[in-house]
């Protein structure tokens, strides 16, 4: 989902640096709250944000078996593009801007300036003499010794798209080669065919039982010897479609309508049996297994000596999990490993496998001991060798195994005493769980470029309280090499700007802590009385209140919005993700707690610290699983949220997307769903509540938001309701933000909010 900001690019050339300053200062003494300054100031709270930090890169690129790396690093004369040499610790310009862009401008007819350099990626070519980079959508060249710039062949976008289909594309593929070349492999008739690819003998049939009803997939997968096949017989499940009408397509001027395959819970899903052949012998091999209800299996995959083949199976409900050998003689099929939940196994976040020596070890990970931790297994045999990694803190995710000397670097958080537990660190262990090495360890949230020999690493590191620090350190023991860069935020300072305050206070339980930010406008006063507004996001898929400084949309959003007279907060309630699995667990076949006994108790303890937050005029907002959220809390708390605006929300989890709500709310379809629907609570509506829905929210089904919107009439309560036309799942765009910043203003300020016209 992405936050839009009302622009005006007139009003922003037109102010001068100085005048900002002024504007600022003067705002702390006599600005009021909601008023049309309020509005404006906002603004340029985000443009200050999105511009004058420097020295904070947000990424680094490192050269193909070299110890060097490059940069583009904003600074207060502009971008830079810098290159450092580990071996000689040098760091300087990757180029001379200043030659390169009087140079581009001459060839390219477009003017060049060298503090804004119009591009983001380069390649250093021919040895590094000379660089390559994309300007104009054309590929350009620059001999770094003359400065001699011409253009190139344009090399073709890498990137696809994410493709959405049913699965009807699945017997369409081409045959599949074996690994010797000899032989070709495919569908026909829904059963799997074989012929010499040389085509010298007719196509010959493996399997027999194929139909349209039960057929063979077309992932037919050979064995590295070619002397076997692998592939699933499907019975395929009915396709659910939903539908959309774009009521003004760009290209035509009557409505059209669109469709998807859209499965929602409760939806038959494909059920799969594996299946083996041997080629020579056309001798297709019984597979027995122990799988029940699937939700899904991955497709086979062979070990490289051909002893057999491993595929993974999720049962319907994801409380059972397993990673299946298959022998390739006899067909046996063994549970190598089988993970189990009472409540459920987070297969689309902390799922990890890596086989080690062709499979005769497998590193994997489990929450089984109540923490995302890893464990080496016999892959023959399937026992535990080891728990790798140990304690009440958890694996976020494996950066790098390495076979030869047997060790892990993986990211970390929750094990550095006295740190927030979301920062993520970096460690690298043993396979034995020996050797434990922090390779950070400064209190912030890290982000590592590793070199490609991984003996080195570019470490970045902020709160959302302290600017990033950037510096090379050595992937061995994580020492520091050399400094690279430490971000420079005076020009926010001198406007006023504070970064936000990390906040912590206890949970329901009164003994789990629970972390969020707090944001106050620039021109707060403690002797106010401030309302406060949450953003809500308690999707349980992941955490999500901000732990980077200047992070991302949202970080910058919740300032933009402080500035109209609002204290503003985000926190991570019980039932999110990255803590133990204890405090997971809230989440299960109760999507509707959504942590609200710790939000609320987090912000009561906030306001008893800080008077001059009003926790008796309180409003949330929130998009998609937050809009579900946001909308929840004037259903089933009005007595605490008393304004909200909710976008794109799924607010029935049996009209959203199969498998973000079976992962939580679990399968078969009870009436737990509907306890947690928001259709099912409409009529306990109290406070003021926006509704916000794009038509062609392909995300979550705008039905969803339609039915509620219906057992609202019904029940007699009113709302405020704003479509988008022809806009997606978002939180409605530049309209949508304004509408949305103006409701809170009017009913938790109590002020008419300023005319739209003269705004800027």
């Amino acid at each position: 989902m992405l936050f839009h900001s009302v622009r005006s690019a007139s009003l922003l050339r037109s102010v001068q640096n100085s005048f900002i300053i002024f504007l600022f200062c003067f705002s702390t003494l006599v600005l009021a709250q909601g008023k049309k300054e309020d509005y404006q100031r906002a603004e340029l709270v985000k443009q200050a944000m999105d511009n004058k930090v420097y020295n904070a890169p947000s990424g680094f690129n490192w050269l193909d078996n070299e110890h060097k790396f490059w940069y583009a690093n904003p600074t207060a004369n502009g971008k830079r593009f810098i290159l450092v040499d580990v071996k000689s610790k040098s760091k300087q310009p990757a180029f001379d801007h200043a030659k390169l862009a009087s140079a581009l401008s001459a060839t390219s007819g477009k003017k060049v300036l060298a503090d804004s350099i119009p591009f983001s990626e380069i390649s250093f070519v021919d040895n590094g003499k000379s660089l390559e980079f994309q300007f104009n959508d054309t590929t350009w060249k620059c001999d770094l010794a003359s400065y001699k710039i011409e253009k190139t062949t344009k090399r073709p976008d890498a990137r696809r798209g994410r493709y959405w289909g049913d699965g009807s594309e699945e017997n369409n593929r081409p045959p599949v080669t074996s690994p010797d070349g000899k032989w070709i492999a495919f569908i026909k008739s829904y059963n799997v065919y074989v012929q010499p690819a040389d085509k010298s003998e007719t196509e010959t049939p493996l399997s027999f039982d194929g139909s349209e009803g039960e057929n063979y997939s077309a992932a037919l997968v050979w064995s590295p010897d070619s002397k076997k096949l692998a592939t699933f017989k499907i019975r395929p499940n009915k396709p659910h479609l939903i539908y959309f009408i774009e009521s003004t397509p760009a290209d035509q001027f009557q409505p059209k309508l669109h469709t998807r395959n859209y499965l929602k819970p409760g939806d038959a899903l494909p059920q799969k049996q594996p299946h083996l052949f041997v080629v020579a012998s056309k001798k297709h091999v019984e597979v027995k297994t122990t799988m029940g209800h699937q939700y899904a299996t991955t497709n086979p995959k062979w070990w490289n000596d051909s002893r057999g083949f491993s595929f993974e199976y999720n049962e319907r409900g994801h409380q059972a999990y397993k990673v299946i050998n298959v022998d390739a003689e006899s067909g046996l099929a063994t549970d190598v490993i089988a993970e189990s939940s009472k409540t459920f196994i987070d297969y689309s976040g902390k799922k990890y496998r890596y086989d080690v020596n062709d499979g005769k070890e497998i590193i994997w990970a489990s929450e089984r001991d109540g923490w995302n931790h890893l464990y080496l297994y016999d892959g023959l045999t399937g026992k535990v060798k080891n728990q790798i990694t140990k304690g009440e803190w958890v694996v976020r995710k494996v950066v790098k195994v390495d076979e030869k000397t047997r060790t892990i670097i993986f990211e970390g958080s929750g094990r550095e005493k006295g740190q927030d537990p979301y920062l993520i660190q970096y460690y690298r262990i043993g396979f034995d769980g020996n050797g434990l090495t922090a390779l950070t360890s400064e209190n912030g949230t890290h982000t590592a470029t590793f070199s490609p020999d991984y003996q080195y690493f570019v470490d970045t590191y902020s709160r959302v309280d302290l600017p990033p620090v950037t510096s090379l350190k050595s992937a061995v023991d994580g020492k520091i090499v050399q400094e690279i860069e430490k971000a420079d935020i005076s020009e926010l300072q001198k406007m006023g700007w504070k970064a936000p305050e990390v906040f912590v206070a206890k949970a329901r339980d009164n003994e789990t802590d629970i972390y969020g930010i707090i944001v106050r406008p620039i021109n707060y006063n403690p002797k106010k009385k401030y309302p406060v507004i949450e953003l809500i996001y308690a999707g349980p898929h992941s955490s999500h209140a901000p732990k980077v400084f200047n992070s991302d949309f949202r970080y910058r959003f919740l300032h933009e919005l402080a500035e109209l007279g609002f204290i503003v907060v985000q926190l991570d309630g019980m039932g999110t993700s990255n803590r133990s699995k204890a405090f997971h667990d809230v989440c299960w076949q109760n999507i509707k707690d959504a942590g609200f006994p710790d939000r609320i108790k987090w912000i009561k303890a906030a306001a008893a610290k800080y008077p001059y937050m009003d926790a008796t005029r309180v409003g949330i907002f929130g998009n998609s699983a937050g809009g579900q959220n946001s909308a929840a809390a004037l259903l089933l708390h009005p007595d605490f949220y008393t304004v909200a605006v909710s976008s794109s929300g799924c607010h029935d989890n049996r009209m959203d997307k199969i498998w973000w709500n079976e992962q939580w709310m679990g399968y078969p379809i009870g009436p737990h769903y509907a306890e947690s629907s928001n259709s099912t609570h409409a009529a306990k509506l109290k406070g003021k509540l926006l509704l916000i829905l794009g038509e062609m929210d392909d995300n979550v089904d705008p039905a969803s938001t339609m039915q509620f919107m219906d057992a609202l009439i019904k029940a007699n309560k009113p709302f405020d309701f704003l479509m988008v036309p022809g806009m997606g799942h978002s939180m409605g765009g530049d309209y949508g933000e304004h509408k949305r910043r103006d409701f809170f203003v009017k009913h938790l300020l109590g002020v008419e909010p300023p005319a739209w016209e003269g705004m800027n």
